[in-house]
């Protein structure tokens, strides 16, 4: 079960605040009797009084204002399973997460730039299953193979340069981890979208494209960066406390390894695009997308949940028309029986 509109709840609240002003109501009533004369001979004065019927009367609306405000909320229940066929790709992004992608030579930096270009892909995405792994030194997969881009989506606002604990930026490491999230007998077309300044600290990331292209997966390279370059910055609460600086205790200056990033992708016969520029990115990848070949990948049951809102707000009104015809009288029936002392 799931609760559509959560921001309803907040009404509950009126609950104890309509008990309290009952109670303050017949607390004023009874002092106000008092003064009045002896209540014992008020009460033979009004013989048809019911002590009871006030609190089944409160009764009566809080339960109907509660089934009004669950009403509102509309609960929502999984009442059957239906079949649901998917046709499209396996996607992988590989998320370059070292730390020469704090440089900001790109706005906000690297790192966030590739969060945005990859958060803009998923939504143009239809029926495709996505993975995510994120690279330095080593690679990490972060996400397996899922159709749940929310959650997605989530795990990649949470990715950041301390994710991968060792240094540098291997790329190989990035496709072979990249590979086994494909299975290499399944018929599904395989995409790697791999985005990162190309800066590459270990040999054999074009063997290992080449070990990719074998199982048939396509690399697309999305460079992030600039070809001039800049500065890491080292910042504390976000405030720069110094830059980056080598054994030499020279200043590092990142620059963006296009050619680098364009072999890798021409091993695997895929494409290079600059990430720069986001719309020229999303533009590039939906029309490498709309040149794959889709096929029927997952067949899976799916709950279809319905919406349940109409039996709670038709019983709140049935309890509000019951409640026109609750007088505050005695029910002669109920004065036979002598139920909660109904006679006194």
């Amino acid at each position: 079960m799931e609760l559509d509109e959560k921001k309803y709840l907040y009404l509950l609240i009126i609950l104890p605040l309509v008990v309290l002003l009952f109670l303050m109501n017949m607390y004023w009533k009874k002092r106000k009797q008092k003064e009045f004369g002896d209540l014992e001979i008020i009460n033979k004065l009004s013989p048809e009084r019911s002590v009871f019927k006030p609190v089944l009367k409160l009764i009566v609306f809080l339960l109907a204002f509660l089934c009004l405000i669950i009403g509102l909320v509309n609960p929502r229940i999984g009442t059957k399973l239906e079949t649901v066929k998917r046709e499209g790709i396996d996607i992988v992004f590989a998320m370059d997460v070292s730390k020469s992608m704090l440089c900001e030579d790109v706005a906000p930096n690297r790192l966030e730039k590739s969060k945005q270009i990859v958060s803009q892909i998923i939504n143009q995405l239809g029926n495709d299953r996505i993975g995510i792994v994120a690279y330095a030194g080593s690679a990490f997969p972060v996400l397996p193979i899922t159709t749940d881009y929310s959650v997605a989506k989530m795990f990649l606002q949470g990715m950041d340069t301390d994710i991968v604990s060792s240094k540098g930026t291997s790329l190989d490491e990035a496709i072979k981890l990249s590979s086994t999230y494909f299975d290499e007998k399944s018929k599904t077309s395989k995409l790697l979208i791999m985005l990162s300044d190309g800066e590459d600290h270990s040999d054999g990331a074009e063997a290992a494209a080449e070990e990719a292209n074998k199982i048939g997966m396509r690399i697309v390279t999305i460079g992030i960066g600039t070809e001039k370059g800049g500065t890491i910055p080292l910042k504390v609460n976000g405030v720069v406390q110094g830059y980056k600086r080598d054994k030499n205790d020279e200043v590092v200056v990142t620059k963006l390894n296009q050619a680098g990033l364009e072999l890798i992708a021409k091993e695997t016969k895929g494409g290079y695009v600059s990430g720069n520029n986001t719309k020229e990115v999303l533009d590039y990848i939906k029309k490498t997308l709309d040149n794959i070949q889709k096929t029927e990948f997952e067949s899976t049951q799916m709950s279809n949940f319905q919406s349940q809102f109409q039996w709670f707000v038709g019983f709140a009104f049935l309890l509000l028309f019951l409640d026109i015809f609750l007088l505050e009288k005695k029910t002669n029936w109920v004065k036979k029986l002598d139920l909660f002392n109904d006679e006194k």
